[in-house]
């Protein structure tokens, strides 16, 4: 990638902000450091709700997080506002019905960003929620295979332009 491009930003969306947006923002950020590319993203994650606003990271995200060596220090829930649009090259949900409350908050998509992490996947699908199923492992398994395909397609992407 040639220097002085545009730093690619990320948004990692979900109900709460508290266990699936948050695990594919810090995975997806451990992700580019592995590939020593931290000075080209920015990656961030936010809530379609309110309930979670300013809670910390949910444990169970915590725990799997840790057991990698992943740290969420320091991260609460945020919402997703209609300015984030504009903020982020990608808008990320981790399930359709994330996805469909983006569309309202955000009041559309013109440009094409919204998408769920999982549809960059060769098998697209929902991430359950693990505040529902108590399974952060499966979840961590989704997060981590649409992190690496969404990582693997912007890669994809930059090189394709670099190359015009």
């Amino acid at each position: 990638m040639k220097r002085g491009q545009d730093v690619i930003r990320i948004l990692m969306v979900c109900l709460g902000n508290i266990c699936r947006s948050p695990m594919a923002e810090f995975v997806m950020k451990d992700m580019i450091e592995k590939e020593h590319l931290g000075d080209r993203f920015y990656v961030a994650s936010a809530a379609t709700s309110t309930e979670e606003i300013g809670n910390p990271v949910h444990r169970g995200t915590r725990e799997k997080l840790k057991e990698y060596g992943i740290s969420t220090a320091g991260k609460h829930a945020v919402q997703l506002s209609r300015k984030d649009y504009d903020q982020y090259n990608y808008l990320i949900g981790m399930e359709q019905r994330n996805v469909t409350n983006m569309l309202r908050i955000l009041g559309g998509d013109p440009e094409g960003k919204v998408k769920r992490l999982l549809d960059f996947s060769p098998h697209p699908r929902d991430i359950a929620d693990p505040w529902y199923t108590g399974d952060f492992d499966r979840t961590y398994d989704d997060v981590y295979e649409g992190c690496k395909a969404l990582l693997t397609f912007i890669l994809e992407q930059e090189n394709e332009r670099n190359y015009r």
